[in-house]
């Protein structure tokens, strides 16, 4: 066929060129709400994939969303244009896609398609919550951890009775919040306790988590995630985001034990290398038959690996069975391996709470005759009138503002539990039978009313963070409790805390080199076969936009941001035109 004019030839020549390049499957790096190359976990033995980690990878070069080959749209028509031929995709044929994009100027609807359709936001789900909590918390709102006992410490600095450590659900025991070290927060209690005066606790220190009434896992997430950091119990005594880091590094020759250590090296965890022993039971049957007192640790880790010739495969396993405080750690690790990291969530946080705590007092020369941990939940011990107590010390944590970004922008599973439970707290429901979970629900509920988010009643709200795939909301919402968030009072916090495209958080790595780097700020969400991005971005011409974009249903939720979710905030972001 013959070609009438140079455009013709040129626009054959973009297609043909089109058709024969390899498609693209750069992921971005940022951290996953939900699975973050995690293979199969437990019960079922963990099969760590070589050279990789379930929680922290090789950082690898980002990969900038390429910017439209295209003029940048200059009218809405054409922008409209454009947004539909993006959510045409044939990869996205057998998907749900829901889009919402407008104007915060005018006001005006840029462009929506299945807007009121209910939809699983994955992370997006933070957003409700965190957004009610500056609402009715405030940004200068302060967790406050209380050290409770019967009386004062006597004149010899004695403390006649228990002392009581009674959490509220600071998340800020964690090293996010301390410069990276372990052990600050906790040693910040302790020197306030010692500060009081105690020199000696002639009772128990007792850890008390029962602030918090229900489950301590969230409705609705599942049995094969509990193995990892992001499906953390919840608890109102935190410890390090209610996790341990493992650490797997090969031994000094082949055919050695591998080399197995932990963040925090804490005395409570208790590593052994012990290649022969195969069960928990077989491991406190060798501590007895070879004279040792059997530990009674809070965390339980069992190395039985081997460092295998270097430029071999990487073959790990971790298992860790549901609610056991049994870590096991077996398989093979390179001589040449530069090692292996994992986040592993653990069992009745609030104990370990307690020992770190214990720990830190003893170097301070504060002893104590014992330690236990109260939870009503579990039906051993009746809660504390701590009315009846003296509050002698106490740990602040730093202002809600602070937890708001630290939530959003890693998206942290954990703060965002714990801040459903605050506001249950904090305000409780009229209903007794409710769990504090639940009286959360209804303070988010009630916030998103008074917000004007429409059919609010309708949406379903069965946790804090979005790991729950029954939560259902709708782009439409979504951009209604967005839009209302840029005029609230609180909304310069509001912004802070959320993620900067190819700056920080989840959208550090993505969207690079393009007009919507350092201009978006978005939430993302990732769970499998769901992907979301919904916040800000300001157009070529300075007008300020606000969208919501939701996928469900797509095998591979790396892809739908690649064909999705960030070319719609790039072609937003290169707007040339006026609503």
């Amino acid at each position: 066929m013959k070609l009438k004019s140079s455009t013709s030839r040129l626009l054959c020549l973009l297609l043909l060129c089109s058709l024969l390049a390899p498609a693209s499957h750069a992921q971005a790096s940022g951290q996953r709400e939900r699975r973050v190359a995690a293979p199969a976990q437990t019960p079922a033995p963990v099969v760590v994939a070589p050279q990789t980690t379930p929680t922290q990878q090789p950082t690898p070069t980002p990969q900038a969303t390429p910017t439209p080959s295209a003029p940048a749209p200059r009218t809405v028509e054409e922008l409209r244009a454009r947004l539909q031929a993006l959510m045409d995709e044939p990869q996205l044929a057998s998907s749900f896609v829901a889009a919402k994009v407008a104007s915060l100027d005018t006001g005006r609807v840029l462009f929506e398609a299945n807007a009121g359709k209910l939809m699983m936001p994955a992370s997006n789900m933070k957003l409700y919550t965190v957004a009610a909590a500056l609402d009715r918390l405030g940004p200068n709102f302060r967790f406050v951890t209380s050290v409770y006992a019967a009386q004062k410490p006597d004149a010899n600095g004695a403390v006649h009775g228990d002392l009581v450590i009674y959490g509220r659900g600071d998340p800020t025991y964690a090293t996010r919040f301390n410069g990276g070290d372990y052990y600050k927060a906790i040693d910040d209690l302790a020197a306030n306790i010692a500060a009081a005066g105690v020199k000696r606790i002639e009772g128990n220190l007792v850890g008390d988590e029962s602030y918090f009434t229900g489950p301590e896992l969230g409705p609705g997430w599942e049995w094969d995630d509990l193995q990892w950091y992001y499906a953390a119990p919840v608890s109102a005594l935190t410890i390090n985001d209610n996790a341990i880091d493992l650490f797997v590094k090969p031994g000094a020759k082949a055919g050695a034990p591998g080399v197995v250590t932990t963040g925090p090296a804490s005395s409570a965890i208790d590593i052994r290398t012990l290649p022969q022993i195969k069960s928990p039971a077989d491991y406190f049957s060798f501590e007895v038959q070879a004279g040792h007192r059997p530990p009674r640790p809070d965390v339980h880790i069992a190395n039985r690996t081997l460092t295998a010739p270097a430029g071999s495969k990487r073959e790990l396993k971790i298992e860790r069975a549901l609610n056991d405080n049994w870590i096991e750690v077996t398989g093979t690790i390179p001589l040449d391996d530069q090692g292996y990291t994992g986040d592993i969530a653990v069992p009745r946080p609030a104990d370990l709470s307690t020992s770190m705590l214990r720990e830190a007092l003893n170097k301070r020369g504060v002893t104590c005759a014992g330690q236990r941990t109260i939870d009503v939940d579990v039906g051993a011990t009746a809660p504390l009138d701590i009315s009846k107590l003296v509050e002698i010390a106490r740990r602040e944590s730093p202002p809600f503002s602070e937890v708001a970004a630290q939530t959003l922008k890693p998206s942290q599973n954990l703060y965002a539990e714990l801040i459903l439970r605050t506001l249950g707290k904090q305000f409780p429901a009229s209903d007794p039978k409710l769990t504090t979970a639940e009286a959360g629900s209804a303070v988010v509920r009630a916030f998103l009313r008074e917000a004007g988010v429409a059919n609010a009643d309708h949406l379903s709200f069965f946790d804090g963070s979005g790991l729950a795939r029954s939560d259902l909301v709708t782009a439409e919402a979504t951009l209604q409790l967005l839009t209302y968030m840029n005029r609230h009072r609180y909304a310069q916090a509001w912004r802070d805390a959320l993620p900067i495209a190819g700056v920080d958080g989840t959208l550090r790595s993505r969207m690079k080199n393009t007009p919507a780097a350092g201009n978006v700020r978005a939430k993302t969400g990732t769970l499998n076969n769901v992907a979301s991005l919904s916040g800000y971005v300001t157009s070529a011409t300075g007008e300020r936009l606000v969208f919501s974009l939701m996928v469900n249903h797509y095998p591979d939720e790396s892809e739908a941001r690649r064909i999705f979710l960030d070319p719609v905030a790039v072609l937003l972001a290169s707007f040339a035109g006026h609503s």
